[in-house]
């Protein structure tokens, strides 16, 4: 059936990304779990049909929770969504109008609802109510869009991923696409904005930048699909996007 091929398809991709973070090879991962090259190479392929207990092996071998490698949509409905990721200057926004112009469907920039729920604009929500306020604010937005139904493209604020409960439910509704990008790219992309705060009074601001990325980089790489931006263009970034979408959604 179409569905549990895209099943399988959505676990192989879970099981290379979770792989990759590890910075294990597929033969490390097979030998680790205690299973053969091929078989491992047939799971990321999306052409195996795993046992409880290789699961089990599998998780153990990537240092994971079995119910988090084995948490995988059921609902077609997710493959309509997709959500971008990454640090602030990745593209999420200029990729993100482009990705929705190709796909004709709702562009949403999750920050810009949480302000106008807030009436603030970020800087102010941060000084007067916290992070707290902003989290719980993110969570019940992120509810409110996925509510509107339809295909849309989501940009996430860069720290989703640090709010566990959000970028798991974010996931599991979600096709949720990592812009990745080297430090330098996302510093320069946000002082080419007119943006200068990031440098102000901070002059170690690009090795603060690099700790943060690389503090953040196994969560980042939870995302579905990993998408790396230095030296592309925004349309060719959201064709590649476009692309697999379309193509995984007629599997």
């Amino acid at each position: 059936m179409q569905s549990d091929q895209a099943l399988l398809h959505v676990f192989g991709q879970r099981l290379r990304q979770a792989r990759e973070a590890e910075g294990l090879s597929l033969s490390e991962l097979a030998e680790t779990a205690g299973l053969s090259r091929r078989y491992v190479t047939e799971a990321e392929a999306g052409r195996g049909n795993l046992s409880l207990l290789k699961l089990a092996a599998l998780a153990r071998a990537l240092h994971l929770p079995l119910s988090e490698l084995c948490d995988l949509p059921l609902a077609q409905g997710r493959m309509e969504r997709i959500a971008l990721v990454g640090l602030r200057g990745a593209g999420k926004s200029s990729v993100g109008r482009e990705l929705a112009r190709r796909l004709e469907c709702p562009f949403v920039e999750l920050d810009r609802r949480i302000e106008e729920r807030a009436g603030l604009g970020m800087e102010a929500l941060f000084d007067l109510s916290g992070s707290e306020t902003y989290r719980r604010l993110e969570r019940e937005v992120l509810e409110q869009v996925l509510s509107e139904g339809g295909r849309q493209v989501i940009a996430t604020g860069g720290s989703i991923v640090t709010a566990p409960s959000t970028f798991a439910r974010l996931r599991d509704a979600c096709r949720t696409v990592w812009l990745q990008a080297a430090p330098e790219s996302h510093l320069q992309r946000v002082l080419a904005q007119g943006d200068q705060r990031p440098m102000q009074g901070r002059p170690r601001a690009l090795e603060e930048l690099r700790a943060l990325l690389a503090g953040r980089q196994r969560l980042y790489a939870r995302c579905e699909l990993h998408v790396p931006t230095d030296g592309r263009s925004v349309p060719e970034i959201a064709a590649w996007i476009a692309e697999r979408v379309l193509e995984d959604s007629q599997a």
